[in-house]
């Protein structure tokens, strides 16, 4: 009976001892966010580049909005800029296969409705509370 349950003592010792070795400390998430070659999956990948789009919207409306700029070609600029820096982000710094990820069109598209709805939300609330 003892020798039951040394062994299981001794076992137990040891798979805490394995699981100990095996820990290892995950890299932090922004340093994640620069490294090309960090592993990314689908969702992962989408969820930064809504992230990166969401904030792209609000600077730029925020600042359409107290510059004033008028007129629909600012709508498309936004569009150029928020699209580039998402593209240079993946290409560029990630580097990642864009074919594993649904390709170009889907990874450009990732957010582009809610980032333009905040930045439409935002320069509009902005214009009109400083200019009128």
């Amino acid at each position: 009976m003892r020798e039951s349950k040394s062994a299981k003592l001794n076992q137990l010792q040891q798979q805490q001892q394995d699981n100990h070795q095996n820990v290892h400390l995950s890299p932090s998430k922004l340093a994640k966010l620069f490294d090309p070659d960090a592993s990314w999956d689908k969702d992962q990948l989408g969820d930064v580049l809504h992230w990166i789009r969401q904030v792209v919207g609000l600077i730029c409306g925020l600042l359409w909005g107290s510059i004033p700029l008028v007129g629909g070609i600012w709508i498309i600029l936004f569009l150029a800029i928020s699209s580039g820096i998402v593209y240079g982000y993946y290409a560029m710094i990630l580097k990642v296969d864009e074919e594993d990820f649904g390709g170009h069109a889907a990874l450009l598209q990732e957010g582009l409705f809610a980032s333009l709805t905040l930045f439409l939300l935002a320069w509009i609330l902005v214009y009109s509370l400083a200019h009128f």
